[in-house]
């Protein structure tokens, strides 16, 4: 499976996605859809961007009792999408039912990943919120190795853990990993962050970039520059 770019639409409405979508004619670049525009806009937005070609990312990130994960699976599964991802902390029965529930008739489905920890998350506040004393090192490659068990494709993750899941899961469990910037760019709110070059070294199967692109002067250009350096 190809590397490939994935754009963050993180916008609050079909608008404000239509109005950044409109700058790539003729591109049809990879995109990822989260809560904030699926809370705003629907199951619409997912169909409507589809409709245009795009290959779609749902990052709704369920973590439920088993029984409710694989009947919203098997929800999302009918929009069509390429990708969408769960929690891991859900446990290996949770997501076994996802995929379950996200099994077409045909035996087809998205392709599913397992969220282990998110940024957010340090170790002091895993330790002290969570009750896991184990380091988080540890932890994230417990549940990536769980996700593997579970049948799940991938995880996301830091680039900087993408060449340890590959050592723990084998080179075909896919690494989709936000916090790239470019070498130039600002760093925002994110600390753990790689260039998209750097990203590629280590073994990133996917990059997530939201606005060192959608926050861009020029976001076509931003989006060719990060497929110029991740893919090649």
């Amino acid at each position: 499976m190809g590397k490939d770019v994935i754009i963050a639409c993180d916008f609050d409405s079909a608008e404000k996605t239509f109005e950044f979508l409109d700058k790539f004619s003729g591109k049809k670049p990879f995109v990822k859809i989260g809560m904030e525009l699926y809370y705003a806009e629907g199951p619409s937005i997912v169909k409507e961007i589809k409709a245009r070609g795009h290959k779609i990312f749902l990052d709704l990130k369920l973590h439920d009792i088993p029984n409710t994960v694989k009947k919203s699976m098997a929800v999302l599964s009918r929009l069509n999408v390429d990708m969408c991802n769960l929690h891991a902390a859900g446990t290996v029965k949770m997501m076994e039912a996802a995929i379950e529930g996200l099994t077409r008739p045909d035996g087809s489905r998205p392709l599913l990943i397992a969220v282990t920890q998110l940024t957010s998350t340090d170790e002091e506040s895993m330790k002290r919120d969570l009750l896991i004393d184990e380091p988080i090192d540890k932890v994230v490659m417990h549940y990536a190795h769980n996700a593997k068990i579970a049948g799940l494709d991938g995880v996301v993750c830091s680039p900087l853990e993408a060449g340890k899941v590959h050592e723990t899961c084998g080179n075909e469990f896919l690494t989709v990993t936000p916090g790239v910037r470019f070498a130039d760019g600002e760093l925002g709110d994110q600390k753990r962050v790689m260039t998209p070059e750097q990203a590629k070294k280590i073994g990133s199967d996917y990059i997530v970039v939201g606005r060192p692109i959608t926050a861009a002067a020029d976001p076509v250009a931003a989006y060719e520059r990060c497929m110029a350096e991740f893919v090649g």
